[in-house]
């Protein structure tokens, strides 16, 4: 092999591999700080940022206490027991993703991550809220209790995640149950406690998630369920950029001139 043949090689494998390693960052939320109260609360529309991903919190003063958010907060509240909105930052599994202290909760309003350029989606941890998860489990003064007293209504709660490019245009969805009562047989009737791997790889290259949510509890004013969700572990790939592509495609180039030559000499 001649030394032009083998610095083209050398080239190309070294943009091959830069391509394939790139950055892959996880939003875990270990790394961010938390007051005494266990939960991320200021009081102004300021949003948070884990890995790649931004987090929007959107506040609203009421001149309630705690009133009012919407969007994302993080938490690393543990209490899977206490009924009711005063715990509405706590994860049902009792932890983070893995047995870890932090992890993001979103109430809808319209909560979104964003990201400062495009990024392949992944995969993300997803699970229920305390709060919402004994409202369908037990109803409340709001909510009915899923399956209703026969446990034959056919109630669920349906998170859907939807990924946008750069334009704002869908690039797919993907749902997930955290309620799913529609069964024929109620006893596979279930109600999601634990922390739940979701693929998002049918997402494409996104430059920001969507999140809305649908339930079969429906009043005059929208969802009577607690329209929360506890989110962990989203995981993404930065996406080469263009330049670094361009120079993929020269180096193949550059070795494809240089077989060509040495085939016409040898010729």
């Amino acid at each position: 092999m001649t030394t032009q043949i083998r610095f083209a090689l050398s080239l190309l494998t070294g943009l091959f591999a830069l391509a394939a390693n790139a950055t892959v960052a996880t939003s875990t939320f270990e790394e961010l700080p938390l007051s005494a109260s266990g939960y991320y609360f200021p009081a102004a529309s300021t949003p948070f940022t884990s890995g790649l991903a931004s987090f929007n919190h959107d506040y609203s003063d009421f001149g309630i206490p705690d009133c009012c958010w919407s969007g994302w907060t993080y938490s690393n509240q543990t209490d899977a027991t206490t009924a009711g909105f005063s715990n509405q930052y706590s994860a049902f599994a009792g932890s983070g993703a893995g047995g870890s202290a932090n992890y993001a909760v979103a109430y809808l309003g319209a909560p979104v991550i964003s990201f400062a350029a495009p990024v392949a989606a992944q995969g993300v941890y997803i699970t229920n809220t305390t709060y919402a998860a004994l409202s369908m489990r037990d109803g409340d003064s709001f909510a009915k209790k899923f399956g209703g007293e026969t446990g034959n209504d056919a109630d669920f709660l349906t998170l859907t995640i939807t990924g946008f490019d750069a334009s704002a245009q869908v690039t797919g969805s993907v749902d997930v149950n955290l309620a799913d009562y529609r069964f024929a047989d109620n006893s596979q009737d279930y109600l999601l406690s634990q922390w739940a791997f979701v693929d998002l790889d049918s997402l494409g290259v996104v430059s920001s998630l969507g999140f809305t949510m649908a339930s079969s509890d429906m009043g005059d004013f929208g969802m009577n369920t607690p329209a929360y969700f506890a989110l962990d572990n989203l995981s993404v790939a930065a996406v080469p950029e263009a330049n670094t592509l361009a120079m993929t495609m020269l180096g193949l180039c550059a070795v494809g001139a240089a077989v060509r030559r040495r085939v016409v000499r040898k010729g």
